[in-house]
C-alpha cells in the first residue's frame, strides 16, 4: 500500500494543482473523472502499438534504435492515443469553453496513463524509481500535456486557426516527448548532462503556456487577411 501510495501521490498532487489553477469556470468533476479514467484505459492499446513497433523495428545502430524508440514507439504512440482520446471525450462537450479548460483535460487524461505508467515502475523498481520518477516522468507526462491542451484550447476558441494548432497539439508534444525519451535511452555522457537543464526547460514553458492561458488578455488570434 505504502509504495502504491508513493507511485501516486505526485499524480494527484499535479491533478489539484491544475484544478486549482483553472480560474474562473470549474470544470465538471465528472468530466474530470472521466478523462483520469480514459487516460488510464489507452494503456490497453498503447502497449498492443509499442509491442507491434517493437516487433518490427529494423536492426538499427544504437543512436538510430534510441530514436526510433523515442520518437516513435514511446513519444508519437503515447502522445497519439492521449490526443485522440481527449479529442474524441471533450472537444464537443459544451463544458469545453474557455482555453484553459484545453491544459485541464489534456492534464488530467496525460495524468491518467502517468498514474498506470508510474504504478507499474515503482511496483516492479521500489521506493528510489518512486522518487525520481516523481519528480521527472509524472511532472513530464504533465507538461507534454499543458503543451497538447495550450494547443487544444486555441484551435477550440479560434476557427480561424484550428487546423494549425491542432496539429501543434499532436506534434509537438510528440517532439517533446521524444526528446526527453532520447536522452535517456542513448546513454551518451554529454547528452544526459542535458538531461537536468531540458526538464527545467519543460517546467518553465509549461507554467508560461498556463499563464498565456490563464490571462484571457495575453494572447491574441491572428488577424485574417481579406
Amino acid at each position: 500500500m505504502a509504495i502504491l501510495i508513493a507511485s501516486l501521490a505526485p499524480v494527484f498532487i499535479i491533478l489539484f494543482y491544475i484544478y486549482f489553477r483553472d480560474k474562473h469556470e470549474k470544470e465538471p468533476l465528472g468530466l474530470l473523472i472521466k478523462s483520469v479514467l480514459v487516460g488510464m484505459l489507452v494503456v490497453i492499446p498503447i502497449v498492443f502499438v509499442e509491442r507491434l513497433l517493437f516487433a518490427i523495428m529494423p536492426p538499427f545502430e544504437k543512436v538510430a534504435s534510441a530514436a526510433y524508440h523515442a520518437f516513435l514507439v514511446a513519444g508519437t504512440t503515447e502522445e497519439l492515443f492521449k490526443f485522440l482520446a481527449l479529442y474524441l471525450l471533450v472537444w464537443k462537450s459544451p463544458n469545453f469553453n474557455e482555453k484553459f479548460d484545453g491544459i485541464v483535460y489534456a492534464v488530467f487524461v496525460s495524468l491518467g496513463f502517468a498514474a498506470v505508467e508510474n504504478v507499474l515502475y515503482v511496483l516492479d523498481s521500489g521506493y528510489h524509481t518512486a522518487i525520481v520518477r516523481a519528480i521527472t516522468a509524472v511532472p513530464a507526462h504533465a507538461l507534454f500535456g499543458v503543451t497538447m491542451g495550450y494547443y487544444l484550447g486555441i484551435a477550440r476558441m479560434y476557427s480561424e486557426i484550428r487546423k494549425e494548432y491542432l496539429r501543434k497539439a499532436l506534434l509537438i508534444p510528440i517532439v517533446l516527448h521524444g526528446i526527453y525519451d532520447f536522452i535517456l535511452m542513448v546513454e551518451v555522457g554529454w547528452l544526459l548532462t542535458l538531461f537536468v537543464p531540458y526538464v527545467i526547460y519543460l517546467y518553465v514553458v509549461g507554467m508560461k503556456k498556463m499563464k498565456v492561458l490563464s490571462d484571457a488578455s495575453i494572447f491574441k488570434p491572428p488577424v485574417e487577411e481579406e
